[in-house]
């Protein structure tokens, strides 16, 4: 059995925000090492259901084998962003709840031939599904236009200019195969200065990261089939690790929230617009200071959650 170490952040905090029914139905979108569905298997009574999905086949082999015996357990391979799709197939088209905890795994960052980490030298890969394009492919591939755009956008990468052509010089000498010849690469091509607050790839790993696994579009895609399926009364609830998750989350939600779009000087409603939604907490949730002294990937962690309405 694969050791899928991960801590699963936010976790009562995530838990609590779905108001588990314990003759619900639930979909851990993120199943990872399987903490938040277990946590929400200890909330479900004996008829209570809960869909554990992930892309990541260490992840499927996890879960599966931790939850095996569980009746209330049904684990599935297979993007969050296609919940809708593979709940249809168990013959599921509405639940009480869905949790997402987003971004890469522990297991993931610390599983060296992964290609995740720029701490330790293994093949360019960050596939979390471990098939299709390799970071490797990208970063030998795209043009120059394409990567500064990958770096600033998914990285707020400031130096990203410098950067891409520090990749492109060396990738015409030789195909850049290593995390480690990628870190170097971005350590010789940033300002003295930024080599000494942190480590200066960690926003260029970040970016291609994201670039590789189409996180923001899964994320855009994964919201949207989440809500649909969720039954009038359910909840979502998300996780996020990034500036950039965050705000597609959070504006995601508001449109969900928004009620009538009239003129404030209109006397009635005209529109007919209704919130479709309401959410559980204004502001999102984050670590407190016992989290944060155990767990330090908890420190960017921020918890949103809605309700649906209609």
């Amino acid at each position: 059995m694969i050791n899928f170490s991960h801590i699963s952040v936010l976790l009562s905090q995530s838990v609590d925000m779905l108001s588990v029914k314990p003759d619900g139905i639930y979909v851990d979108g993120t199943a990872g090492g399987g903490g938040h569905s277990a946590e929400i298997l200890k909330r479900l009574g004996e008829n209570g259901r809960l869909f554990s999905i992930d892309r990541d086949p260490d992840a499927i082999e996890t879960v599966t084998k931790r939850f095996e015996g569980d009746k209330r357990s049904k684990v599935l391979h297979g993007e969050f962003a296609h919940m809708k799709e593979l709940l249809l197939k168990e013959g599921i088209e509405k639940v009480d709840g869905v949790i997402l905890d987003l971004g890469v795994s522990s297991h993931q960052l610390d599983t060296a031939q992964r290609g995740f980490s720029f701490h330790e030298d293994a093949p360019l890969d960050m596939r979390m599904s471990q098939q299709g394009t390799t970071a490797a492919e990208l970063v030998n591939t795209l043009d120059y236009k394409e990567l500064c755009r990958i770096l600033s956008a998914y990285g707020e990468e400031k130096y990203a200019p410098s950067i891409v052509r520090g990749i492109i010089k060396a990738r015409e000498e030789k195909p850049i195969e290593t995390t480690l010849e990628l870190a170097e690469i971005v350590k010789a091509n940033v300002p003295q200065k930024v080599r000494r607050d942190g480590h200066p790839a960690r926003k260029t790993f970040q970016a291609i990261r994201i670039a590789v696994n189409d996180e923001f579009g899964q994320l855009e895609r994964g919201l949207a089939s989440a809500f649909d399926i969720l039954k009038t009364g359910g909840r979502l609830s998300v996780i996020t690790f990034h500036s950039i998750e965050d705000r597609i989350v959070k504006q995601t939600m508001a449109q969900w929230c928004v009620g009538c779009t009239c003129p404030k000087d209109f006397p009635v409603c005209v529109c007919g617009n209704k919130p479709k939604a309401r959410l559980v907490n204004k502001k999102p949730v984050e670590a407190d200071n016992e989290e944060l002294d155990f767990n330090k990937r908890s420190r960017s962690a921020k918890l949103r959650g809605l309700e649906k309405l209609v």
